[in-house]
């Protein structure tokens, strides 16, 4: 055999041996990161959920009840200005209201739409690690799978697609494919981690940015400090309800005054 040859099958070999490691690495990476954000997202609807049962039905109660002000105040002062405050007084009354109780109030059952259901379907009759050819891939899928679970959850169909169009581009192309064919695969497979990486840490970015998450954060600072923030919230609005309601009360008086 020539000595370029070689050569050649000397530098693909390590071209392929490299793109291998990158790969069982960037794999292992997304695994760990994907494993990272279902923790943040099961901590933050956990925390929302607290948040919304002592918090959020306060905040509803004393938006009602200042929005009730303000219609009576319509009744008592008949004017254009005094109709705007309570037509944006009733508005945000109910945005508090919808906010609090379907979070509250929101069931833990799972019921898919057919067309989500038949994806899913689709996806795990292609990357399901039973379907693994050696153990290597089987690790593969069961990451993958459990990416499938946790959008099939989220009801995240584009997730769903990218995984299933994915494999349709692997699987096409491996039976019997040259080490040249297997090179540009896996650089394929390697981008289509990065990418999937870059997904994550956008929504990790964009959980962490969000106002629960930041709340979240002020709950766990004044937990360091043996404070409850939420405890000492809803405290802080079960006053200003008491105060709302005498304010309702004096300012239906003065209605049934004016009659």
């Amino acid at each position: 055999m020539p000595a370029e040859i070689i050569l050649q099958q000397t530098a693909d070999d390590i071209a392929l041996f490299d793109k291998r490691r990158q790969l069982a690495e960037v794999r292992t990476q997304l695994a760990e990161r994907e494993s990272e954000l279902a923790q943040l997202r099961a901590q933050l609807k956990a925390f929302e959920r607290r948040y919304f049962r002592q918090v959020g039905v306060l905040y509803a109660d004393l938006d009602d009840l200042e929005a009730r002000i303000a219609e009576r105040e319509v009744d008592l002062y008949d004017s254009d200005s005094a109709r705007l405050r309570a037509e944006e007084a009733r508005q945000r009354a109910r945005e508090t209201h919808d906010a609090a109780f379907d979070v509250t109030y929101e069931t833990e059952e799972f019921d898919p739409p057919p067309s989500l259901k038949t994806l899913f379907r689709e996806v795990a009759k292609r990357i399901h690690p039973d379907f693994a050819r050696d153990q290597a891939e089987q690790k593969h899928f069961t990451l993958l799978m459990a990416r499938a679970n946790q959008a099939y959850r989220r009801g995240d169909t584009e997730t769903l697609e990218r995984l299933l169009d994915d494999h349709r581009e692997i699987a096409s192309v491996v039976m019997g494919e040259s080490k040249g064919a297997e090179l540009r695969r896996i650089t394929r497979q390697i981008q289509h981690a990065e990418r999937d990486l870059a997904t994550l840490d956008a929504e990790q970015h964009t959980l962490l940015s969000s106002e629960i998450a930041q709340l979240s954060l002020d709950a766990e600072a004044a937990a360091r400090e043996h404070r409850d923030l939420l405890t000492e919230l809803a405290a802080s609005l079960r006053e200003q309800i008491a105060d709302a309601k005498y304010r309702l009360e004096f300012v239906n008086r003065q209605v049934d005054s004016k009659r």
